[in-house]
């Protein structure tokens, strides 16, 4: 089964020096970024079969953002080059305080249009992952996104779903992204959010409140990351917990992408008539598989130098 993952390819700029707002910040690492570009890379570093569907610019940094996909075996042919609009870049200071300096300078990822998510086969996709927060900002992809989920549908693909939310990105529009969410939410087969998320999209106060709306409201499989209290696990209605892989963190970054290209990738081995059948024992043992993925993630600076040590041998 191959899965096509959509949205954001970006650069992430980030600068070293230490508490720094940007205004004064000399030094910045680039590096290759934006979530379902991450996933991508964790299910082909696994050994899945994957495509990204995202505009990158016909500039240096969508050459990279290209190269770099194909160097983990992400099929690229979806993965489009805009000569009218620069690669689309993230810059972010962590500040002493641990709130981030951010500015998000928005490009060609915002240009990926319903004509471009036509051009795609799907007759050979069994699985497609929406990622992307900023598939809920205005522009060409809005649509493209909303599209792409329609067809989904009608041809009965497995959905996959993480909001990804971005307080920076949308600190005065949050109703916007939690709306757009729940259609998202409510016709996904499996989807990954934080507690935090999900506590903002249900609008509650507690963990326990907010997965039993989640229970009650969707009716697909869905996973809450909790940190190291491990993965709540909702499925049939019910909930569970499954532990946490002990890890001392270097990076967190692209944990939470490592976690989903992990059940993805588990979920694409598997076969497609049965894949909506699963049993909890099932379900429960991939949790345990992408916690793994995800402490993996933890234990190396950065999500792609990560990726580069992530393997399926460290499944069960």
């Amino acid at each position: 089964m191959k899965i096509l993952c959509i949205g954001e390819a970006l650069i992430d700029m980030i600068c070293t020096d230490k508490g720094m707002p940007l205004s004064e910040g000399s030094n910045f690492l680039k590096k290759t970024g934006g979530a379902p570009t991450n996933v991508a890379a964790a299910i082909a570093a696994l050994g899945g079969k994957v495509e990204l569907a995202a505009k990158v610019g016909k500039d240096p940094f969508g050459h990279q953002l290209i190269e770099t996909m194909r160097s983990f075996g992400v099929g690229i042919q979806a993965m489009l080059e805009d000569p009218r609009h620069f690669t689309t870049f993230a810059f972010v200071s962590l500040m002493n305080n641990g709130e981030r300096d951010f500015v998000f300078n928005r490009g060609a990822d915002a240009q990926l249009s319903i004509d471009d998510i036509d051009s795609i086969n799907l007759n050979n996709i069994s699985i497609i992952h929406f990622g992307s927060a900023t598939g809920f900002l205005p522009g060409p992809l809005q649509a493209a996104y909303l599209h792409l989920l329609q067809k989904a549908l009608h041809h009965n693909i497995f959905i996959s779903f993480d909001p990804n939310y971005r307080h920076l990105l949308f600190k005065n529009n949050t109703d916007s992204f939690v709306n757009q969410s729940w259609h998202f939410l409510r016709n996904c087969n499996f989807f990954k959010v934080s507690d935090e998320e999900a506590m903002l999209l249900t609008n509650t106060q507690t963990l326990e409140a907010a997965t039993t709306v989640l229970l009650d409201e969707t009716k697909g499989v869905f996973a809450i990351t909790l940190g190291k209290d491990g993965t709540l696990l909702g499925f049939n209605g019910q909930q569970y917990i499954i532990p946490s892989i002990p890890v001392k963190p270097v990076d967190t970054t692209g944990a939470g992408d490592a976690f989903v290209g992990a059940v993805l990738y588990q979920l694409s081995k598997l076969d497609p008539a049965t894949i909506n059948e699963l049993s909890l024992e099932m379900w429960s043992h991939m949790v345990i598989n992408a916690n793994k993925a995800g402490a993996r993630t933890c234990e190396y600076m950065g999500a792609m130098e990560a990726f580069k040590h992530l393997n399926n041998q460290i499944f069960d």
